[in-house]
């Protein structure tokens, strides 16, 4: 994971986004090193270009939006957490409306085609937001913080009074492998009582039992069930690689979170950001270490000059 990646070539996907109800169809294509990733809103002609940056966020109502000068791209957090979970630091996202296909409402969709098609390694070393002082934000009974770590951990906890969810936890020190295992095939859920309030605000249009985890009053209604007993848990880490990857680089840092969600995990970055003494741009922890995430080996051709670029 020394080196920064994209994808190899172009990638379509088509599907239904979560909120909007629409027919959505997005094109993921190769980027430059340093590009980062940028959505381009095939619908729109000016202003359509909009970076995945933390700065740009618009709105985190159920999702998370992103936003540049009036145009907005929605439900960006799983293909990004897709993108972090396999080490893609640059890609241009092309979407033919204001929201990213939802797929089947995890990651897992995003990870199975990019990892078929396959990434690009670039001539050029990955550079790490490393934490140095423990940063939190809270809002009520709800807590995300960011503190020191060699690694990037995650230790997640939610707490909903539903007979099928209850208290549930986990901890994970993030590796690609890791969390295609664990996380990418969890999914979004919600609760058949919210249903006709969400839809009446223009939200969850598009949500089926197809693309989500659908829970009544006393149980899961969707016929094949949970993935895993703690679905629930992992899908909102799913959410928060994605939240945090907005940061526009991988976290060397032990992300802790009790009942966060997309609010409070950006308010934690730009919390973060705000104390210069809190964090730092560092190289590959390291940098002995240049295997691809597939295998292959760059060729150490010019060490020196990677490292002052």
């Amino acid at each position: 994971m020394y080196w920064q990646k994209t994808v190899k070539e172009e990638i379509n996907f088509r599907s239904v986004g979560l909120h909007s109800g629409r027919k959505v169809g997005m094109t993921i294509k190769p980027a430059e090193a340093d590009a980062g990733i940028v959505f381009v809103r095939k619908d729109v002609t000016s202003d359509n270009r909009i970076a995945a940056d933390i700065q740009n966020v618009t709105d985190t109502t159920l999702a998370t939006t992103l936003g540049v000068n009036g145009t907005r791209v929605h439900t960006v957090e799983h293909l990004l957490s897709a993108f972090r979970g396999l080490g893609i630091d640059n890609a241009v996202v092309e979407v033919d409306t204001f929201e990213v296909p939802i797929m089947d409402g995890s990651s897992q969709p995003f990870i199975s085609t990019l990892k078929k098609v396959g990434l690009k390694t670039l001539r050029k070393p990955r550079r790490y937001l490393k934490v140095k002082k423990t940063v939190s934000v809270s809002e009520g009974e709800s807590m995300a913080m960011l503190e020191p770590s060699p690694d990037f951990r995650i230790t997640y906890k939610i707490d909903f009074p539903h007979p099928a969810v209850g208290t549930q936890s986990f901890h994970m020190v993030f590796t690609p492998e890791a969390y295609e295992k664990e996380i990418s095939s969890a999914r979004t859920f919600g609760f058949l009582r919210d249903v006709e309030y969400l839809q009446a605000k223009g939200l969850a249009l598009g949500g089926s039992l197809q693309n989500a985890v659908v829970l009544d009053d006393e149980r899961v209604i969707n016929k094949e069930g949970l993935r895993s007993p703690d679905e629930f848990v992992k899908h909102k880490i799913l959410d928060a690689v994605g939240d945090l990857y907005l940061i526009g680089m991988p976290i060397l840092g032990h992300f802790t979170a009790y009942k966060s969600g997309h609010r409070l995990n950006t308010q934690l970055l730009k919390a973060l950001l705000a104390g210069e003494d809190s964090w730092e741009i560092v190289p590959h922890p390291h940098p002995a270490s240049r295997a691809d995430v597939h295998g292959d080996r760059v060729p150490d051709a010019k060490p020196a000059a990677a490292a002052a670029t």
